[in-house]
C-alpha cells in the first residue's frame, strides 16, 4: 500500500497571498500613522504599536498554556529583538531620509536572504526584484543623510533577521503562539530606547488610536508573515516582500494623491513580475510536520520547567 506524501500540492500560492495580505496591511498602517506621528512622533508611534501589539497578542494566544522548548524561547526572544530593530530603525531613518529611500535600504536586508538562499531561477528573480525597488525610489536623487542611511540599513540587517527567525519560529509554535512571546520583548525593547520619553505626551484619543493602527501594523502583518513562511521558502519570501514598495506607490496615489514617476511605474512592473516569479519557485520542501517533530525535545511550560 502506497504512502501519502506530507506535502501534496504546491503552498506557495497561499502563502503569496498571505504575504501580499501583510504588505498591504503594512502600507496602511503607516498612513494611518501619519497623522499620530505629528504628535509623538515617529519613534512614539512605533513604541505605542509595539506596545499595543504585546497587549494584544498576549490576550489571544494566552502564551503561558503553550509548551515551548529552551531553544524555541531562544529564538522568540531573538525575534522580539531583530522585531524592535526593524520598527524603530525604519522610523528614525524616515525622520532624516525620504520614505522612498529608507524604504529602498532597508529592502537589502530581505533581498539578501533571498540571493543567499535562493537556488537557479530563485536569484535570478530576487536580482529582477532589485532592479525594480531601484526604479520605484530612484535613491539617487538629492542629497542624502548618511545618519539616516545607517539606520536604514540597521533596519535591514534586523528585517533579514526577522525572516530568518520568523520562519523558525512559526515552525515550532503552532498559530501565533511565538508573537506572543516576541511582541512583548520588542515592547519592552522600545519602551528603554523611547517609551520613557512619550509616556507624559499620551492621552484617551492616542491610546485608542495606537490599538487601532497596532492591528494595521504589526499584530495582522507579523501574523500574516508568520504563517506564509510556512508555506513558502524564506528567499520567495524576502523577494515578495519587494512588492511592498509597490504597494506603497499605489497607497501614495489614492490616500495622498502622489502622482508616480514613468521610471517608478516600470519599476512596479518589474517587482510584480518578481513576485510572480518567486510565487512560481519558492515552496517549501519540507513539510512542516516535520519541522515541528524536531524541536519537540525538552518542553518548557511558560514559567514551569520541566
Amino acid at each position: 500500500m502506497s504512502t501519502t506524501p506530507a506535502l501534496v500540492k504546491n503552498t506557495a500560492p497561499i502563502g503569496s497571498m498571505m504575504a501580499f495580505g501583510a504588505m498591504a496591511c503594512v502600507q496602511l498602517g503607516l498612513a494611518a500613522s501619519l497623522k499620530l506621528a505629528d504628535d509623538m512622533g515617529p519613534t512614539g508611534v512605533a513604541w505605542l504599536r509595539l506596545a499595543w501589539a504585546a497587549i494584544i497578542l498576549v490576550v489571544i494566544a494566552r502564551p503561558w498554556r503553550l509548551r515551548f522548548s529552551r531553544s524555541t524561547l531562544g529564538i522568540c526572544v531573538l525575534l522580539g529583538l531583530a522585531t524592535a530593530g526593524m520598527t524603530l530603525g525604519f522610523m528614525l531613518a524616515i525622520e532624516r531620509i525620504p520614505m522612498g529611500t529608507a524604504s529602498a535600504l532597508e529592502f537589502l536586508g530581505p533581498l539578501s536572504i533571498a540571493v543567499i538562499q535562493g537556488r537557479g531561477a530563485g536569484r535570478w528573480w530576487a536580482l529582477v526584484a532589485a532592479v525594480g525597488v531601484l526604479g520605484l525610489t530612484e535613491p539617487w536623487h538629492g542629497a542624502t543623510d548618511m545618519t539616516g542611511v545607517l539606520f536604514a540599513l540597521g533596519s535591514a540587517v534586523c528585517w533579514a533577521v526577522y525572516v530568518v527567525l520568523t520562519q523558525r519560529a512559526g515552525d515550532a509554535v503552532d498559530g501565533i503562539g511565538a508573537l506572543a512571546i516576541s511582541m512583548p520583548v520588542a515592547a519592552v525593547a522600545a519602551t528603554f530606547v523611547v517609551g520613557p520619553s512619550v509616556v507624559a505626551e499620551l492621552d484617551l484619543r492616542l491610546i485608542l488610536f495606537g490599538f487601532g493602527i497596532a492591528l494595521l501594523l504589526p499584530v495582522i502583518p507579523f501574523s500574516l508573515e508568520m504563517l506564509a513562511l510556512r508555506k513558502l521558502s524564506a528567499s520567495a519570501f524576502g523577494t515578495l516582500m519587494c512588492l511592498e514598495p509597490a504597494i506603497a506607490l499605489v497607497v501614495g496615489l489614492v490616500f495622498m494623491h502622489q502622482v508616480p514617476r514613468p521610471l517608478a511605474v516600470v519599476g512596479i512592473v518589474l517587482v510584480i513580475l518578481a513576485g510572480i516569479g518567486a510565487t512560481r519557485t519558492g515552496e517549501r520542501a519540507q513539510p512542516v510536520a516535520d519541522q515541528r517533530s524536531a524541536d519537540a525535545e525538552e518542553p518548557l511550560a511558560s514559567g514551569i520547567g520541566s
